[in-house]
């Protein structure tokens, strides 16, 4: 039999070879990773040993690292920098016991990490970034945007720790909320204002980033997507998929303030799409009126006896106060344990 008549099958095998090799360098890209960062961890643990077993001068231990990088640099070459070797021995001071290092992540995910020093915060991160796939870019710009403050400055005490403990989990249409969102990847400079429809676009450009501040689990369905009630059309600015919660989720952008008619609006798009959108197996759709600012008293009139599944947040174009939000959680912290 010639080799042609066998094209489908060579093919095949072509296909599983591919894969049983792809998936071979993986391990074992992922084993030098972990060698790694247990290596790393060992050095520092020897370093700090050292520096706490009582023998160094006051000027040779200010020193120590210095010494180091250059005989280390010496017989071995690349990678004992003064800063790396710092890095390492932060690493051990962070997590004193090399079993808890996740090997989901690289040793570059643990030099973000250890910058931390809030030990709460740092084990969300290290959490969320497993849970959410991140790379070192997209840690980096969570970090930058206080991520974890922001969702913690609205829980109690007891939801802080869960949530730094376990990572944010997507269990519920409230899980995927956040008030403020923020938006500082569009690089618009304050005070300017967009047009919604500017607004829209520039998201649309940014849609990466938009997906990551948005959180695990939302997939790009469209943008004025066009609805027909009562021979008139009405355009919902952006459509997501929300694969774990299987429902749809809309987002209506205002460039200011948000009124009792958005609410009213979004309610409307709500209704229409669990019942002319929604197929067999989907859930109830998720709505966000996405503004600038909203007056809290009003939207708790304006969503009285509205779907559970409509929320107002507010989105912000620059970072936020990091030190204003650490406040707010040890504000929070405090209270409760007046109480």
């Amino acid at each position: 039999m010639k080799l042609e008549e066998l094209e489908p099958k060579y093919k095949e095998l072509v296909h599983q070879i591919s894969l049983a090799f792809e998936k071979g360098r993986e391990k074992a890209y992922k084993a030098i990773e972990r060698a790694h960062l247990e290596t790393y961890w060992e050095i520092g643990k020897y370093i700090i040993e050292f520096e706490q077993g009582g023998k160094l001068r006051a000027q040779y231990g200010r020193t120590l690292l210095e010494n180091l990088s250059t005989d280390l640099s010496t017989l071995h070459g690349k990678g004992f920098s003064r800063s790396n070797l710092n890095h390492m021995r932060q690493l051990y001071v962070r997590y004193p016991i090399c079993e808890t290092l996740s090997h989901k992540l690289s040793w570059s995910h643990f030099v973000e990490l250890i910058k931390i020093d809030d030990d709460l915060e740092r084990t969300f991160y290290e959490k969320q970034a497993v849970l959410e796939n991140w790379n070192v870019r997209e840690l980096k710009r969570q970090k930058r945007s206080s991520l974890f403050l922001r969702l913690a400055s609205s829980k109690d005490k007891k939801g802080i720790i869960e949530m730094a403990s376990r990572g944010k989990l997507v269990e519920k249409p409230t899980d995927i909320v956040k008030d403020p969102y923020v938006l500082e990847f569009l690089k618009i400079p304050e005070p300017h204002h967009l047009s919604e429809s500017e607004l829209e676009k520039r998201l649309i450009e940014h849609l990466q980033h938009f997906l990551l501040e948005l959180g695990k689990g939302f997939a790009f369905i469209g943008r004025q997507y066009r609805i027909t009630l009562d021979n008139q059309h009405h355009y919902v600015d952006l459509v997501f998929y929300h694969r774990i919660l299987k429902c749809f989720v809309l987002i209506d952008l205002k460039r200011e303030k948000a009124g009792y008619q958005d609410v009213g609006q979004m309610n409307m798009y709500l209704g229409y799409f669990e019942a002319e959108e929604n197929t067999t197996g989907d859930n109830p759709p998720i709505g966000i009126v996405l503004a600038r600012e909203k007056d809290d008293l009003l939207i708790q009139y304006a969503m009285n006896r509205v779907s559970s599944q409509l929320f107002v947040s507010r989105y912000q174009l620059y970072l936020p106060n990091k030190e204003e939000l650490k406040a707010e959680v040890e504000r929070i912290y405090l209270e409760e344990e007046e109480i």
